[in-house]
């Protein structure tokens, strides 16, 4: 396992279908590239999580996950900006089902978190961005709690610190504003 605070040397293991674990705006997310669906199983499994939920995707610009999406209204425009909010979009038919679950949309956020931003830069590609623990556990804050619950499991830990939110971001639709997680 890498353990870097350089996202650069957490490529390779994301090109080669690795899981790997980064600092958020509030936890540590779990990713993986969004289009290797080996990688994406991979890290279900990791969390115990059903494929049935659907994921999000965390990007550095709007440009990394628009192929995913249907074309945006002017409305919707404002919400690809980056924000501390993630947004649920109609997605393309095509849009892999291991990222949308069991639905016909998918939950995406353009990150303001400098460590998100200068990884998703780096692979060039939006990450699968799941928390960073057990399905139904407490999710990790700190690299040292990653790797004491995970470490075994993942290919590599971007070595950095959360932003400042006190709980994970909110979740609304894109279409109807509703909240979904708060």
């Amino acid at each position: 396992m890498i353990i870097s605070s350089n996202p650069q040397k957490l490529i390779k293991p994301l090109q080669q279908g690795g899981v790997i674990a980064y600092p958020t705006e509030a936890v540590f997310g779990l990713g993986c590239d969004p289009l290797n669906e080996t990688a994406v199983m991979r890290l279900l499994a990791i969390k115990q999580r059903s494929i049935d939920k659907g994921l999000i995707l965390i990007a550095s610009n709007f440009s990394q996950v628009a192929p995913f999406l249907l074309p945006i209204s002017a409305q919707q425009h404002a919400y690809t900006q980056p924000s501390e909010t993630t947004w649920i979009f109609p997605a393309k038919t095509e849009t892999p089902k291991w990222l949308t679950g069991q639905f016909n949309s998918l939950a995406i956020r353009i990150t303001q978190h400098q460590p998100v931003i200068q990884l998703c830069d780096a692979f060039a590609s939006a990450l699968v961005s799941t928390s960073a623990n057990l399905t139904g556990e407490v999710p990790a804050r700190t690299s040292q709690e990653v790797i004491t619950c995970l470490g075994e499991r993942l290919d590599g830990v971007l070595d950095d610190k959360v932003g400042n939110l006190a709980k994970p971001t909110e979740i609304r639709d894109s279409l109807s504003g509703t909240v979904f997680r708060e």
